[in-house]
């Protein structure tokens, strides 16, 4: 038990998920009340923390409106996050549905007939609460409004009889007033000017209540809200099981094909019985038959990008820019620290390239690289690259490499400092050693300088990889390269509620991503980390 307790805690530490570490040693009984604090320090006041988080979250966001209605609370958030997976999930099922076959695609089409069936009688109940809904909600705001209404016209019949009133006694005033009166001028100007001050006042209160009456109107009435999402929610079944059902019983592959595979049949039998100039036309409507059915045998469903797949693909696009970076910042990092020459030769590039922002270096990748491949469809790299197995469905395009170089200009430059300094910093008795030894530059290399900087050639990877992630984002925002941030630009673009609480779900996927990514750079780190130093807060 004791070295099981052992290895736990060496993979925590390896981990960086040091705040479990007083949960295993609670569990073997050491030290209780010392763990007790440290779990309430390191997992309970960071809980509650988190908690208080999203309560000031769903009491403020409500009170702030915009051009796309209330700012989304932590409850519509979710809702939001399940729809973006609901929809990944019946694209994927549309998608398995058009190559379904035989038995397979009636028992599936027999299925979608009876849920369709069901959702009917269930469009019906929805809409029969909505209607319901919004005649109790007409009552309710009928009930608000009548007291504002009264108030309204009472408080206009006032102010006009008012208004009047001053506008008589204005008349009076200037009647009285002398032509070579100045002061009596003066006064009746000071006159006018508080009749105009009153009535603009007056005005204003008058606005302020018919828009108290619009707001009654435009209220939020939670009975209708709901009936609405219900309503919302069936209707996007039913679509979806409409054309589910269409896929399997008209657009399926295994149908196409067997249509195709009887008129090649048919025109076979024609060709056997026709002769002379006959043939040619037969023949010619055979072959155009047999290439529709290659292109149908090697067709898939136009599935949609949903939000998983542009995560797949973001997390692709990175790694290929982070790996770019890394094979170009490494080798340059261990020259520099080997040789001050060649240090002083690349620092001027280092300073003059480092702060260079990532909407700069875009849209030159985009320029130079459209400039290599300029027909995509038909470049051999992009043919070659859609064809593999495990990546071909990304869909590699110009934009996805731009972005990819992109992420690695912006992030080469913590692993090459921290490499240069790393091989810099090594004990120069190792280095003593090694010429005692007698070793090649090769052997020192590989023996001795790279496994001494290793613990800060890694550290610079972390945070490479971590400012990779985040450019990577505003580069697939602007290149419209199919990702993370093309989602939420098309959402930004879509302006409604409902895309707003989209755009807050990547916060957190964006979050979640970034805080894997680290978590496992830290494990790498740990590794390779001899001297005990946190690698990780």
């Amino acid at each position: 038990m004791e070295r099981f307790k052992y290895s736990l805690l060496k993979i925590i530490n390896i981990s960086g998920l040091t705040f479990l570490e007083p949960v295993v040693r609670l569990c073997y009984g050491e030290e209780p009340q010392l763990q007790l604090k440290k779990i309430g320090r390191f997992i309970v006041i960071p809980t509650v923390t988190f908690m208080i988080f999203l309560w000031m979250w769903s009491v403020i966001a409500p009170v702030y409106k915009t051009k796309s209605g209330e700012v989304p609370t932590p409850a519509v958030v979710y809702e939001a996050a399940q729809g973006v997976r609901e929809f990944h999930d019946r694209e994927t099922d549309k998608q398995a549905a058009y190559s379904l076959d035989g038995q397979d695609r009636e028992a599936s089409l027999a299925q979608v007939q009876v849920e369709l069936k069901a959702i009917t009688a269930e469009k019906v109940k929805a809409d029969a609460e909505v209607k319901s809904a919004e005649l109790a909600k007409k009552a309710f705001v009928a009930e608000k409004l009548e007291p504002l209404k009264v108030e309204y016209e009472s408080k206009k019949e006032e102010y006009l009889r008012a208004q009047l009133r001053r506008e008589r006694a204005l008349k009076v005033k200037a009647a009285k007033v002398e032509k070579g009166d100045l002061k009596g001028k003066n006064n009746l100007l000071g006159y006018v000017r508080g009749h105009q001050e009153q009535t603009t006042a007056e005005q204003d209160e008058l606005a302020e209540l018919k828009t108290e009456q619009d707001d009654v109107r435009n209220l939020n009435y939670p009975p209708l809200m709901e009936a609405l999402k219900y309503q919302t929610h069936v209707a996007e079944q039913e679509q979806y099981l409409t054309k589910k059902e269409e896929i399997l019983s008209k657009s399926n592959r295994s149908l196409k094909l067997h249509e195709e595979q009887d008129k090649l049949k048919q025109l076979q039998r024609q060709y056997a019985t026709a002769t002379g100039p006959d043939l040619i036309p037969i023949a010619q409507q055979m072959l155009r038959v047999e290439e529709r059915m290659n292109n149908i045998s090697s067709s898939e469903y136009a599935k949609p990008w949903t939000l998983p797949m542009q995560i797949a693909r973001s997390v692709a696009c990175v790694f290929a820019g982070f790996f770019l970076a890394t094979a170009i910042a490494i080798p340059i990092g261990i020259l520099c620290g080997v040789s001050s020459t060649f240090m002083a030769a690349v620092t001027p590039f280092i300073a003059l390239f480092k702060p260079v922002s990532p909407i700069v270096w875009l849209p030159i990748s985009l320029i130079i690289v459209g400039g290599i491949i300029t027909d995509p469809d038909k470049h051999w790299l992009m043919v070659a690259l859609s064809e593999m197995p495990l990546i071909g469905w990304l869909q590699i395009n110009p934009a996805f490499i731009a972005s990819a170089i992109t992420v690695a200009l912006c992030s080469l430059w913590p692993t090459l400092v921290n490499t240069a300094l790393g091989v810099a910093s090594i004990d120069k008795d190792h280095i003593n050693v090694a010429r005692v030894l007698r070793l090649t530059f090769t052997q020192r290399l590989f023996k001795i300088v790279i496994p001494s900087a290793l613990p800060l050639i890694f550290a610079g990877l972390r945070i490479s990889l971590g400012v990779g992630w985040m450019v990577l984002i505003a580069a697939e925002l602007l290149s419209s390269s199919e990702g993370i941030g093309k989602f939420v630009w098309d959402m930004f673009n879509n302006g409604s509620s409902e895309t707003f609480a989209q755009m807050f779900v990547v916060v957190f996927v964006v979050g979640a991503i970034g805080l894997l990514l680290d978590r496992t750079m830290i494990v790498f780190q740990r590794l390779v980390s001899f001297d005990g130093a946190p690698a990780a807060i």
